[in-house]
């Protein structure tokens, strides 16, 4: 789950990390009130949309009156901000952050997230910080630090002199870095978080630190634990699909291609569409219904795949273990039927009971295809999509 900048500001706050004055808002009368509020004369105005890539896009201004952040309310507002993260259809824009400006000497990147590899959290630094730290990654590598924390002694003195020297710090400045590393990595841990990053990370032109942006990633296997994280969720600025799987307890996330997939199990669902792309296909989602589905679940998932227009076919590959496969097919009949289903079904059953599920689908009488081996299967499917793609193709140029 990700939050909105003031969000994390607020969990920034907490732990004493310094971030510049704001007051969020949703209306242009309220962001005009805000510039009395904050005081001043110069004000920025950031759309509060969870995507990168606010700046180039125009959601975040520098302006230096209250007529000017009232205009810039009423130009946001109600708008969809496309990013280079958002997707063409870009995302909602129902609050803004007003902030006093900060007066800015340097630049950094700082952020937090689990190196899987070592089994600790990293922290990775720059002094290249700004909204091209993604090009500073890809084309000078060398100029990104990293320090990994032990979870028995967590932030140590040496790591903190390592990065601040790294980034050009005053001994002063490696003093404050060490009071906000320790708070960035206890909110890490008590909020469960995937990641947390400050980009960028000022130096101000007197020499003091401060987050000029905020970004917390929560782990949603942790959320149990933090139901007053939970509330925070926008499902507004969250994939529709994603969300509606959500509420049916299934793992859904979308993908660019034109079959769609449901597998039980992650690892088995990884090999389901590395298979299809192995054949020649692109997988439109990944969707795992769990090993404990029900034919009920089955029949939302299938809802699921087929509400994305780009779905040309549909594999649907189950391993039955804990699940019956009869079950799977009771529910995918179901769907089909529910759902008048168009597009090419392509279904591979194994283990429990896949003889009975593979024959309820042969007497359906519906158009499902199935498939004895994934090899065949991911092939019949691949080959099915590109005949859709065709005809489609074909409507469009009569």
């Amino acid at each position: 789950m990700n939050l909105h900048e003031f969000q994390a500001k607020q969990l920034f706050r907490q732990e004493a990390i310094p971030v510049p004055d704001g007051v969020v808002v949703t209306t242009p009368e309220a962001a005009r009130a805000a510039c009395g509020e904050l005081g001043g004369s110069r004000w920025v105005v950031k759309a509060q949309v969870q995507a990168g890539g606010r700046g180039k896009a125009g959601g975040v201004r520098l302006v230096e009156s209250a007529d000017q952040v009232e205009s810039e309310a009423r130009r946001l507002l109600g708008s969809r901000l496309v990013t280079h993260q958002s997707g063409p259809d870009g995302l909602p824009v129902t609050r803004l952050l007003i902030e006093q400006p900060t007066e800015i000497a340097r630049e950094l990147y700082l952020s937090l997230l689990v190196d899987r590899a070592s089994e600790r959290v990293l922290f990775v630094a720059s002094a290249a910080g700004g909204m091209d730290i993604e090009t500073v990654a890809a084309t000078t590598p060398e100029r990104i630090l990293k320090v990994r924390v032990h979870p028995a002694v967590g932030v140590q003195s040496y790591q903190v002199r390592r990065l601040g020297y790294g980034l050009g710090l005053e001994t002063g400045q490696i003093k404050a870095l060490g009071v906000l590393m320790e708070g960035l990595y206890r909110l890490f841990r008590e909020c469960d978080a995937s990641l947390v990053e400050i980009n960028p990370l000022v130096v101000t032109t007197r020499g003091d630190l401060v987050a000029l942006d905020a970004k917390v990633n929560l782990d949603d296997n942790a959320l149990y634990r933090h139901p007053e994280l939970e509330t925070l969720r926008d499902a507004s600025q969250e994939d529709a699909r994603e969300a509606e799987a959500r509420a049916h307890d299934l793992n859904y996330i979308s993908l660019d291609g034109n079959i769609g997939c449901m597998v039980n199990g992650a690892g088995l669902a990884m090999a389901t569409m590395d298979l299809v792309k192995l054949h020649g296909g692109a997988p439109a989602n990944f969707l795992d219904v769990g090993g404990g589905t029900t034919a009920a679940r089955v029949a939302e998932a299938f809802k699921l795949i087929l509400s994305d227009p780009k779905v040309k076919a549909v594999l649907v590959n189950i391993f039955g273990g804990i699940v019956r496969c009869d079950l799977i097919a009771e529910g995918l009949i179901q769907a089909v039927r529910e759902v008048h289903v168009s597009v090419p079904v392509v279904a591979r059953l194994e283990g429990t009971n896949a003889p009975q599920g593979l024959r309820m689908l042969a007497e359906s009488g519906l158009a499902l295809e199935t498939a004895s081996s994934l090899g065949e299967a991911a092939d019949k499917v691949v080959v099915a999509a590109g005949r859709a793609e065709g005809r489609a193709l074909g409507e469009g140029v009569a």
